[in-house]
């Protein structure tokens, strides 16, 4: 299949997504104008407060990321790592997972290192995420399963997109062939390519060994306690701003939610979104969270629940959108060392 094909469905099956829940918010008979009476009720300390909370999740991110870099090459700013991360964040806003291919291309830009080394280490870093979410999600699931099943076949329904988890279990598959047995892929390219091109072949040759290097950090067992630490206060983090806007609304305080109700709202809509995805997460993100809110307490209105579900992503979203299109717009992203000539020249007349 063509990359131009498999762009068009992949685009195609998001916007069709994106229009069932829209179909689903407009058939549940909600009174948009209550929601927005609701919204300006909240208490702006709290979601002012929410702010830094985000911010430092995505620090943390960083790094985490700069661990992960070690064992490939030197990191001389966790400042440069961030300013990637939110770019790769504001991209994600109107792109789906077209932040994985921008954040690294920032950095090797910026820092006049092999693009293919950089974006080995995202593979793993996305490879990680989804294990952790797949722990979080079972575990919420254990605790809460008739609650799950009940919003999932609500909301979702038969609109889950196979083409994304077709996606994630060919991530898996990779990441474990790379790391573990590279010689499957080069024999391929020795067998396939070099026999049309052996100029193609060295390319494409040198181009996996320089991705392959990213993926060190699978064979450093001393950097796996620190990876964890740092992956367990990312999912911490990102639970608090949810769990702080709860104190924004009187009638959500009322209810005396807790972090474990933030817990399962977060990694619902995680593993959703990591199946589904969606330019900025739109429709998804509020119709689980409103979903799981009011399953969780029928006394709630959906227009209650929709109030703090669209607020708690308009936070999140300005944040990625404002602080990385920042960032986006000061990088120059024209040129990228893909191969070793590119590097070796730049890094001569780097001051």
């Amino acid at each position: 299949m063509k990359e131009s094909t498999k762009k068009i469905l992949n685009w195609g099956s998001s916007i069709v997504l994106l229009i069932i829940i829209v179909i689903y918010f407009i058939n549940q008979d909600v009174d948009w104008a209550k929601i927005w009476i609701y919204m300006k009720s909240a208490d702006p300390l709290w979601v002012v407060l929410s702010v830094p909370v985000i911010l430092l999740s995505h620090w943390i991110r960083a790094e985490r990321w700069k661990t992960m870099m070690k064992p490939v090459q030197k990191v001389s700013s966790t400042w440069v790592l961030f300013k990637s991360v939110m770019v790769g964040y504001a991209v994600n806003c109107v792109l789906p997972r077209g932040g994985e291919f921008v954040r690294p291309l920032v950095y090797a830009r910026r820092e006049k290192v092999s693009y293919s080394s950089t974006f080995g280490t995202i593979v793993v870093e996305r490879f990680i995420d989804v294990i952790s979410l797949l722990i979080l999600f079972g575990i919420a699931f254990l605790m809460f399963q008739d609650l799950i099943t009940q919003v999932i076949s609500e909301v979702v329904q038969d609109d889950v997109n196979p083409t994304s988890i077709g996606i994630i279990a060919a991530m898996f598959f990779f990441v474990f062939l790379i790391s573990f047995y590279p010689p499957v892929f080069e024999f391929f390219l020795r067998v396939l390519i070099k026999p049309i091109s052996v100029n193609i072949y060295e390319k494409l040759k040198g181009a996996f060994d320089r991705f392959k290097h990213g993926f060190a950090i699978i064979k450093t067992p001393s950097a796996y306690i620190r990876i964890v630490i740092e992956t367990g206060l990312i999912w911490i983090l990102y639970i608090m701003p949810m769990y702080l806007m709860f104190f924004a609304f009187d009638y959500m305080t009322a209810l005396n939610l807790g972090f474990s109700d933030a817990f399962l709202l977060l990694i619902v809509v995680g593993f959703v979104v990591t199946i589904a995805p969606l330019p900025g997460q739109f429709g998804v993100y509020h119709a689980f969270v409103a979903g799981i809110l009011v399953a969780i307490h029928p006394e709630l209105t959906k227009e209650q629940a929709l109030a703090y579900a669209t607020l708690t992503h308009a936070i999140n979203f300005a944040v990625q959108l404002i602080v990385g299109g920042i960032f986006f717009f000061n990088e120059n992203l024209k040129k990228i060392p893909l191969d070793e000539k590119d590097i070796q020249k730049e890094s001569a007349v780097k001051p």
